[in-house]
This record gives structure tokens, sequence and C-alpha cells, in this order.
């Protein structure tokens, strides 16, 4: 597989503003300025996105339900023919934005790190928010099957829920006991942690990282297929390892990579969606050259001397921790020197807070 000529997939992270504090949070968002752009510079980086003519663009964070305008900004990319899908939290989703939601975004993504709230809330480091993400799956519920019974398009939603060491054992319950609640329910899409963010921290890596071992269970068909039985036939279910987002050498010269590029709030575009480290602006610059210094950067000699090595989980951690610490700013590394610690006994102060 050649490298294609520009990114397929587009990762825009429009807000580091966050009601949630979650444990793993790649982007560290609540604790760091949210960055967050005006209407005005919002769509400015809406049409730069839309030059780089990608397949699909996901809308992150950050919570994006937050952000004034993010339907304006769906709706802009979807009448261009691009497919938009939402990433939410679901706390702040209320009955009167789901028909703005329905028509603006392709799909609706809704994070469920657990079965039950003791380990949704846990992880996600504020109690209620389980309660939050399962009334928005209601709502999102409740208006596919009016959409549907009406005859009008179709309410695509799925859960999305990040598979850390303290909620493996309740994989199966997400597909078991949580989906049958949602009957239009589409899709489960279960993700090993990246170590990335604060889920690079050598406490949460101690911790919460996946074993090897897990993560290959994770990744395997075999028990992907055992989550889709346990599903209601309805339900999509996919699971991956996510090894694709570390970059290996040895991934990208066998083709097997993630052509994709992640944005920052303010269009600040990042090589490698993992790792700290940005290539330009895409209110500056233009889509072949940031897609160019991508690119490069892939086969940077630094980056190429620290993933090549990297056989395990744990390996991968600390090559992120090297690599962020290598092509961040000098507010990246400020920002890498006050992140706290991680104890067994919880996210960062060791309870869900209120």
């Amino acid at each position: 597989m050649e490298i294609p000529d520009r990114p397929l997939e587009i990762i825009w992270d429009v807000t580091y503003a966050c009601p949630l504090r979650c444990s793993h949070c790649y982007s560290e968002s609540g604790r760091r300025p949210t960055r967050q752009l005006d209407r005005e510079q919002l769509l400015r980086v809406t049409d730069a996105i839309l030059a780089m003519e990608p397949y699909g663009v996901s809308i992150a964070g950050g919570e994006p339900l937050v952000v004034p305008g993010i339907v304006e900004v769906a709706e802009r990319m979807t009448a261009a023919g691009t497919r938009v899908s939402l990433f939410t939290s679901g706390w702040p989703l209320r009955a009167e934005m789901i028909d703005d939601v329905a028509r603006a975004f392709s799909s609706v993504s809704v994070s469920l790190d657990g079965a039950t709230a003791e380990v949704h809330d846990r992880i996600r480091g504020r109690r209620g928010s389980f309660e939050r993400a399962l009334r928005a799956l209601e709502l999102l519920d409740e208006a596919a099957r009016e959409r549907r019974l009406g005859g009008r398009e179709r309410l695509s939603f799925g859960i999305d829920c990040v598979v850390v060491r303290s909620n493996v054992h309740q994989v199966e319950d997400v597909c078991a006991a949580v989906a049958p609640r949602f009957p239009d329910l589409g899709s489960i899409s279960f993700g090993a942690v990246v170590p990335e963010g604060l889920a690079s921290r050598a406490g949460f890596v101690e911790h919460e990282l996946l074993s090897d071992d897990q993560a290959a269970l994770l990744g395997s068909a075999g028990y992907v297929a055992r989550l889709r039985a346990l599903a209601p036939p309805s339900v999509q279910v996919s699971a991956t390892d996510n090894l694709a987002l570390q970059m290996h050498p040895d991934r990208i010269r066998k083709g097997s990579l993630f052509p994709v590029l992640q944005i920052e709030p303010d269009g600040a575009v990042r090589a490698m969606a993992a790792y700290e480290g940005t290539v330009g602006n895409v209110l500056t610059d233009s889509p072949a050259e940031l897609w160019r210094r991508a690119v490069e950067r892939w086969h940077d000699p630094f980056v190429v001397g620290t993933l090549a090595p990297v056989r395990t989980m744990r390996e991968w951690a600390e090559a992120t921790r090297k690599i962020d610490y290598h092509f961040g700013s000098d507010a990246d590394r400020a920002r890498i020197d006050r992140r706290p610690e991680f104890g067994p006994a919880g996210p960062d102060s060791g309870s869900a807070r209120r």
C-alpha cells in the first residue's frame, strides 16, 4: 500500500473544554486552556479541512457539544458531502438538541467506559457521568426510533468504550446488559487505551494500561465474534488493539498505516495523532504542505529510532513520553511536567469528583 497523497481521515478536537476529568484523557481536556475559536474562525478551519478532501471528519475534544456553532460547522461539512462523526460524553446533550445533532452529523458516538456507574464514573472522573451517558443514549434511541417509524433519514448512534485494566472485565457486560436497553443502537466500538496524553503517565501505565495479552485478545477475531454473539443481532460490534496509532516504522514499511491528521482546537496540525508536536496550521499552511510535513515526521530519525525497538505496550508508553518531550513545544513540555500522579486508588485524586 502506498502512502496516500492526502489524509483520508481528520480528527478535529474542537475544544479542550470538558465537564469531565477522564483519567486517560488524550488531550488533557478540562485541565488546560480551551483554545476554542469563535464562529468565524471555526468556519475558516472547517473550510480548510474541506480543502483537504478527507473521506470523513471526526469531531471530538474535549466536549464538542459545549462549543457554540458546532452544529453549523457539521452542517457545512455534511453539505459538502463529507461524513461527519460526533464523539461526545453525552453530559451536555439535551432533548431539544437532538434534531439538530441528527441533521448535522452522520453518526454520534457516546463514550461509555463501563457497564456500571461505579466503574464508568471512576474512569471518567465525575459522579453522575454514567447516568448522563445513559440518558444521552436514551434520547438518541428515542429519536432514532421516531425517525425510523416516520420513514425519515436514519439516525446512526453507538457506544464508544475505551478499554483499560479496570473496566476490561465489563466489556462483555456492555454488549450483553447495556446494549439491549437501546433497541435502535447501531454500534459498539471497543478500543484499547492508547498511551497518549494522561494515559502515558508512568502511574497510569502501571495500573491501567492493558497488558500485552489483554490488548492482543481485544484485537483478535475470535474475541470480537464472542462480543458480537453477546450483543443484539442488530448491533455492529468492533474491537481494536489500536496499534495502528503507534505508527511503528515496520507497519509503515508494510503499508499498515493510519492516514489521519489530528487538528487541535485552533487549527494546529499534529503530524501523528497519538503524539505531541505540530507541523503547521490549517489556517496558514496549504493542505499539501501539511501532509508532506506529516509524512516527513513519520520518517524522522528520532521517531524511527524511538519506535523501532517497541514491542510491548509498556515500551510504547515510554516511547510516547520521549517523542512528546522531543517534538512538543515549550508549553507542551511544561504541561507534561505538571501532570498529576496517577495511583491505584483512582484518577489523580483517588476518586471521582462531585
